[in-house]
């Protein structure tokens, strides 16, 4: 597969990267460790050796079962995993997503996630490791400074953010080298257009879109939210519900059209639109089985000419689309 470089410090990853976190959170219907790894396994051999987890997915277990599938391959993949919510102690009761109990990037539990995430995925360092929100009650100078430590101290190699505002972007970069910044990115989510890539940009910055496939529904292939099951948190999502699903219909129809006529499919061409915004931009799609994850990878070996982008784009525009990506409670955490 085709390289690419996220940032200045050297960075190189597989030009589509892996999200491990559908393997063991969010979504309904359980994964077998087996399939998992093997699904794991399966990028590293085709040439996919970017995979991204985090401490919050299970909680915990996702960077456990991501330890399991680097056993005796650690050299040849790049981790990257996440720090920033407050956990609810098993004490609680509380499991899944609803564990997350506020954000906390205090230096000290920066420290204690970093050295709780590198036993669970059995390694000796971290390749890349985000602040996985914005916490606004601790400057982001200190964040990045307690980040920085970690380098030195030879945990950590590379450092990103994500969800950031650009002007947080830019004293982050101030303190120490911002290698990516993780966001949300596909044909209709496109919120980072407007001051995030052009920040990249200008900085060096790598852009690593999560869902790039907007949660599955790219692919044409859900099936309706009511159908999803119980525990698939997607079913609160704006976009999730019934009458935006169903407005949005006529644009997925559309971009399945517009596969047909590059013969790829929905997935492909959404991915290749994404990979083609920039080389400095390394989209996550996940996946669960290896036949999704055969296709998704083979969207690296599409090229779209300027005007394949540009009809694309305008024909998904997110102003045609209905529903917000996030409640208001998600979105809050995000751009700031």
């Amino acid at each position: 597969m085709k390289v690419r470089t996220l940032g200045t410090q050297g960075l190189k990853v597989s030009a589509v990267g892996l999200g491990c976190m559908g393997m063991s959170h969010g979504y309904a219907g359980a994964v077998q460790e087996s399939e998992a790894i093997s699904t794991m396994h399966l990028a590293l051999e085709l040439g996919c050796d970017f995979w991204d987890t985090a401490e919050v997915y299970g909680p915990f277990t996702n960077e456990v079962l991501v330890g399991k599938a680097l056993k005796g391959r650690r050299d040849k993949v790049v981790v990257a995993t996440k720090f920033g919510f407050g956990i609810a102690p098993p004490s609680s009761g509380l499991t899944g997503p609803s564990t997350e109990v506020g954000l906390d990037s205090r230096p000290e539990h920066i420290r204690a996630v970093v050295e709780a995430s590198l036993k669970r995925l059995d390694i000796d360092v971290i390749d890349l490791l985000y602040q996985h929100r914005v916490d606004p009650n601790v400057p982001i100078e200190d964040v990045v400074g307690a980040m920085a430590d970690l380098v030195q101290q030879g945990k950590v190699r590379f450092l990103g953010l994500s969800e950031p505002s650009a002007a947080t972007l830019k004293r982050a970069h101030a303190v120490h080298p911002i290698s990516a910044v993780q966001s949300e990115y596909s044909l209709w989510s496109r919120d980072v257009e407007q001051t995030t890539i052009p920040t990249c940009r200008a900085l060096g910055v790598g852009l690593v879109p999560y869902s790039p496939l907007g949660r599955g529904a790219l692919t044409g292939k859900l099936p309706a939210p009511d159908a999803l099951g119980a525990g698939d948190f997607r079913i609160g999502l704006p976009r999730f519900q019934a009458d935006a699903w169903d407005a949005n219909q006529a644009l997925l129809a559309k971009l399945q059209a517009m596969a047909q006529e590059r013969h790829c499919t929905s997935a492909q061409l959404a991915l290749a639109w994404v990979l083609a915004q920039g080389d400095f931009i390394v989209p996550i799609p996940g996946a669960s089985k290896e036949r999704h994850l055969r296709e998704n990878l083979a969207a690296a070996e599409i090229s779209l000419s300027a005007q394949d982008v540009a009809e694309i784009g305008n024909a998904m525009h997110p102003s045609k689309v209905q529903g917000d990506r996030y409640t208001e409670a998600s979105l809050a955490l995000t751009n700031r």
